[in-house]
């Protein structure tokens, strides 16, 4: 861009010479490319009609040996009730190039410490009616974020439309959620965008992962929902190849300006999808001050083999001796807790617990009313902020370190509005929260850190609920650290090696990989006492150091569906973690790993002679420049390898 003199110098020529030459200008100046230089992002206008120009995002990923145009022709365009920036729009500007910097502490997550860069510009856009439109662009390095800011005339308007529009052709590979109010569906394979039988027409829940040419993936969501803000879908009921981010409410207000959330492209291999902090690198950070109170960890929980067990004291009882057992920090106090008896009531379960040295956390609804009579209880202690900060209080001199939060109606803003009331609010009394029947992250567990965990995932719960899991869980169970787990923690609660009310066919090697292999910063440990406690001794002593939180996150290989495995690192050891996701036994390969441990003694639980028992090795990792470990599964099984 040209110095502000000399574009005055150009006023003493005619407007359409100074117009000429602005438009000139940005386009000329109208890419953005990563720190990295393997991402390059561009807003571009297409005339579909005559007099009907749109502007549209194109992405390209730069190779080593080529360009790939992976997002081809996204739409933009807002709509508020009294501005229209759906067409014909006119780029008036482009500011100056800005490097983006992240460099931050989680407690929860896949990384301890988070960095990324980028490069953002603003796009400033002109309507017919001389109103503006900002779009802000940023190209980081394992992917793109933008975000709209509009400043509307009035002093109150209504946002009524976002146009963003993601073109994927038939004949994509892509794994995406029909869309659900609690997140809790599978992500089947397609290769079309039509509509799954049984489920909302075109709709669709966050994220998405598509797979593009070369082996280059993007996996699409959405991040940094503030007060005030809705979350939204993607709906392709209009066309099958045109996914349309669809505002959950229909009119959002908003006072003279209004920034939408970060529309987010995690774009790469699929180690970049998963290694990905992407969705927390966009999101507000933690101003609350002291985090040092936060401590993750494992939860006995009763409700997977007794759901309604915590009305009953005697069995809450045995999952607290439970977690003194496994030397587990804490135990859940499942729904209906209200209602306990058989020789004693919360109280008696809270005092228990803390004598036994195990932090005790309770179950609640969210209090609203969409679910309507007969639903569990205790209900609507936490709806209003007087209820709420009272039983807060309460809590905390009790205390109950955290609770689990179940059965939000949607998302809404009246919903987003509440999950951050819940969030601001506990952290003031120093309260753990875990969604649960919830919506998915956003990006909250970086500026909320007291955030644990969230549902939103089809999890080990259904096993209870229809015999659907069943045959499903291997495939899906490698399906979630590629699509649900990239975005945030996830309360699948696995590692059940007995049945519930319906069975799993998936092997105990493949359960106790699930550990490993999903992150959840609160991992609730979901089976019968009398199931962990028969555990070989190796098993339990393994459950019962387990890390919940890591430093650092690799995907050493897999394909959504198939296969996966993940090596995650806490101080200086490694847990790795591996899943067969089909019916056909599976060979896995350890190399490079094991080279950068040589050394070291490695511990590997396995598959053993059938679906119900391990085969456990220990061993040096040899100092030859190029060892493999060969590791053999079970159609369905898995494995976990400790390198220390």
């Amino acid at each position: 861009m040209k110095s502000h003199g000399f574009y005055r110098s150009l006023t003493w020529y005619s407007p359409i010479l100074l117009s000429l030459f602005l438009l000139l200008s940005c386009n000329q100046d109208n890419t953005l490319q990563s720190p990295n230089g393997k991402i390059r992002v561009s807003i571009n206008k297409k005339t579909q009609l005559a007099d009907d120009e749109n502007h549209y995002l194109t992405v390209e990923y730069l190779g080593e040996n080529t360009t790939s145009g992976i997002v081809q022709e996204t739409k933009l365009g807002l709509l508020t009730e009294s501005q229209n920036f759906s067409k014909n729009l006119k780029l008036i500007s482009i500011s100056e190039r800005k490097h983006i910097a992240d460099n931050y502490p989680m407690i929860t997550g896949k990384k301890s410490h988070c960095k990324n860069e980028a490069y953002e510009k603003t796009y400033t856009f002109e309507n017919e009616e001389k109103q503006t439109i900002d779009i802000i662009l940023r190209a980081y390095n394992d992917g793109v974020a933008f975000k709209y800011n509009v400043t509307s005339p009035l002093e109150i308007d209504y946002i009524t439309n976002e146009l963003t529009t993601y073109f994927i052709p038939d004949g994509t590979n892509r794994w995406i959620q029909p869309y659900e109010v609690g997140y809790e569906d599978f992500y089947p394979l397609a290769n079309n965008g039509a509509t799954i039988e049984g489920k909302t027409p075109g709709l669709w829940g966050y994220p998405a992962l598509l797979e593009k040419q070369d082996s280059i993936f993007i996996l699409i969501t959405e991040a940094n929902i503030q007060r005030g803000h809705c979350a939204s879908q993607l709906n392709n009921e209009q066309s099958t190849t045109e996914y349309k981010v669809k505002l959950n409410d229909e009119r959002i207000p908003f006072n003279s300006s209004w920034t939408s959330p970060w529309r987010v492209l995690i774009i790469g291999s699929l180690a970049d999808i998963v290694e990905s902090t992407l969705v927390t690198d966009v999101s507000d950070p933690n101003t609350f001050g002291d985090v040092d109170w936060i401590t993750p960890g494992l939860v006995s929980w009763i409700y997977w083999a007794n759901n309604r067990g915590s009305q009953n004291f005697q069995i809450v009882k045995e999952y607290i001796d439970l977690a003194v057992e496994m030397k587990w920090p804490y135990n859940l106090i499942d729904w209906e807790w209200d209602v306990m008896r058989n020789g004693g009531n919360v109280d008696d379960a809270i005092k228990y617990s803390l004598e036994k040295g195990v932090k005790p956390m309770l179950w609640y609804n969210s209090g609203t009313s969409w679910i309507g009579p007969g639903a569990p209880g205790p209900l609507d202690r936490l709806n209003t902020k007087k209820n709420r900060e009272k039983e807060y209080e309460q809590l905390k001199k009790s205390g109950v370190e955290g609770i689990k939060i179940d059965f939000f109606k949607g998302d809404d803003a009246a919903s987003m509005n509440y999950y951050i009331d819940l969030l601001e609010d506990a952290m003031k009394y120093k309260l753990l929260i875990n969604f649960h029947g919830a919506t998915i992250p956003r990006g909250w567990q970086r500026t909320y850190p007291n955030l644990m965990t969230i549902e939103g995932v089809y999890g080990a719960e259904w096993y209870n609920n229809s015999p659907v899991l069943t045959p499903k869980a291997a495939s899906h169970n490698a399906t979630l650290p590629f699509t649900r787990n990239v975005i945030g923690s996830m309360d699948y609660t696995p590692g059940t090696f007995s049945d519930s009310q319906h069975p799993h066919i998936t092997s105990h090697g493949h359960e106790l990989a699930l550990y490993v292999v999903f992150e959840s910063a609160l991992q609730h440990m979901p089976d019968r006492p009398s199931s962990y406690l028969s555990l070989p001794a190796p098993v339990r002593e393994f459950l019962s150091t387990l890390p919940t939180t890591w430093d650092e996150t690799e995907l050493i290989s897999g394909y959504p569906g198939i296969e996966v495995v993940i090596a995650r690192r806490k101080g200086d050891v490694w847990y790795i973690g591996g899943l067969n996701g089909t019916d056909e036994s599976k060979t896995f390969f350890l190399t490079d790993i094991l080279a950068q441990n040589s050394g070291k003694k490695i511990t590997l639980f396995k598959d053993g002679q059938d679906d119900h028992s391990f085969a456990i090795e220990d061993e040096i990792i040899t100092t030859n420049p190029n060892p493999e470990l060969k590791i053999e599964c079970l159609p369905r099984g898995g494995f976990v390898a400790v390198i220390k």
